[in-house]
């Protein structure tokens, strides 16, 4: 037996939209993967990671075997208690993202440096001496 999608002509957004949420996230949050962006100059790499409203304790960078992970992990709970002690309301909204980018062999993994600002972690990785660009120059053909 092959199963076989077809269109579905009476509701297709309602269904489309109804089969692509997250049923689980009652929170409202977003839970999806911060923008990263990574510039190269001659001396390093500056890698930009988007996440507002982070704290920066909630953040691992690691570096193992040329592999650069960027990690944040935070639970937050809720709860409202009547005066009993008995929960009226509980609720907990937890956030993560790991992303892991493979290093060049010309950058320097243990002199990384990261810091977090303005809702952004910017983590720069300098470049071995030998990979630094050197200056151009005019070759004259004789």
């Amino acid at each position: 037996m092959t199963l076989i999608r077809r269109p579905n002509d009476l509701f297709p957004t309602f269904f489309d939209d109804f089969l692509s949420r997250d049923l689980f996230n009652i929170s409202g949050e977003s839970n999806t993967m911060p923008a990263v962006n990574i510039k190269e100059s001659d001396g390093d790499f500056q890698v930009e990671v988007a996440a507002p409203g982070a704290d920066k304790k909630d953040f691992k960078v690691e570096v193992d075997n040329n592999v650069l992970t960027i990690s944040y992990e935070k639970e937050v709970k809720n709860e409202e208690k009547n005066d009993e002690g008995k929960f009226t309301k509980r609720e907990f909204n937890y956030q993560s993202f790991r992303r892991s980018f493979t290093l060049p062999s010309t950058v320097v993994g243990d002199k990384i440096e990261a810091k977090y600002t303005d809702g952004i972690l910017k983590l720069s990785i300098p470049k071995k001496e030998e990979a630094k660009t050197a200056t151009s120059r005019l070759i004259e053909i004789s």
